[in-house]
């Protein structure tokens, strides 16, 4: 009876403990546009593959979507020949394998968008945002690749740039935060001694700063035995790899409280007062400083009444 009590438990036990083995690893996959655009005409193609950051070089099975729709491929790579419109959209990959306790998946990877266009002009801009200060480059394509005549950027629909000739290129150098928008182009062109001429669907250019503005936080009771607490200095750092050193200062009533730090957080005592913090790229000759914060209850000096003679 004991030996049946016991196979029981020991049953149980490792229908509970199967049951919560995770089905998703910790890592995530990774897709990329190996050749072709995220733009690309109709009757083009476009290759993506997905990787697996696995160390162990497992056999990975990979699953393929678009949108919420599984595909039917199944291997790394992804080639569409032949695109169609109906095939733009948002493409995902992951991992999936087969262990001893069951079927395990890798986190979905970061989504690639594509878009097939199916008229006669597009406007091919980078993938990725573009850093204040650098040059973006942009490409005005017709289908079929005929000799051009005229091209003209239009940014927010409002004319930027007019070229003539054959190089369907257009390059701002220098942008900034201003060159953020939405940008097409029109192109002309010859074919059998009759003009042709259309417009492109329109194309988002992100700008970001190589530095923002920091945003101080404070957390109070950090340590409540000594009486401190922590500041951090929040920033987005989007310089390209390798990236310059980025140094930390701290200030209370504009008073610099220690000297500068390459960590982002400071522990200081627990008082009241106007708390911010400034973020410093010596290399590229940039600094921003917080809004000031303040924290507990300050006291304002009331002002004297004058006495009566």
């Amino acid at each position: 009876m004991d030996k049946l009590i016991s196979l029981f438990v020991f049953s149980a036990l490792s229908q509970i403990v199967v049951s919560h083995v995770p089905t998703e690893t910790s890592f995530r996959a990774n897709i990329e546009l190996v050749s072709g655009h995220s733009r690309i005409f109709s009757g083009e193609r476009a290759h993506l593959r997905c990787s697996i950051p696995d160390v162990h070089r497992s056999n990975w099975t990979y699953l393929w979507f678009r949108g919420s729709e599984e595909l039917s491929q199944t291997g790394q790579e992804l080639n569409l020949l032949n695109t169609k419109v109906q095939e733009s959209g948002k493409y995902y990959c992951q991992g999936t394998r087969n262990t001893k306790v069951g079927k395990i998946r890798t986190q979905q990877s970061v989504p690639v968008e594509l878009k097939v266009d199916g008229g006669w002009v597009i406007l091919q801009v980078p993938q990725h945002p573009q850093l204040v200060g650098s040059t973006l480059e942009v490409t005005c394509r017709v289908r079929g690749n005929p000799r051009l005549e005229e091209i003209i950027l239009y940014k927010d629909g409002v004319e930027v740039m007019r070229q003539n000739g054959h190089e369907p290129d257009f390059y701002l150098t220098n942008l900034s935060l201003e060159d953020l928008g939405v940008y097409s182009c029109r192109a002309s062109w010859d074919v059998r001694g009759r003009t042709h001429s259309a417009i492109s669907a329109g194309a988002h250019v992100q700008i970001l700063e190589v530095l923002s503005q920091p945003i101080l936080k404070i957390i109070p009771n950090y340590d409540t035995q000594l009486k401190r607490m922590k500041l951090i200095c929040h920033v987005q750092y989007n310089a390209p790899a390798p990236a310059p050193p980025i140094d930390f200062y701290f200030y209370k009533n504009n008073r610099r409280l220690g000297p500068a730090t390459s960590d982002n957080y400071n522990v200081v005592k627990q008082t009241p007062g106007p708390y911010s913090c400034k973020a410093r790229v010596p290399q590229l000759g940039l600094s921003k400083s917080s809004e000031p914060k303040n924290f507990g209850q300050i006291r304002v000096a009331q002002p004297q009444r004058p006495s009566h003679l």
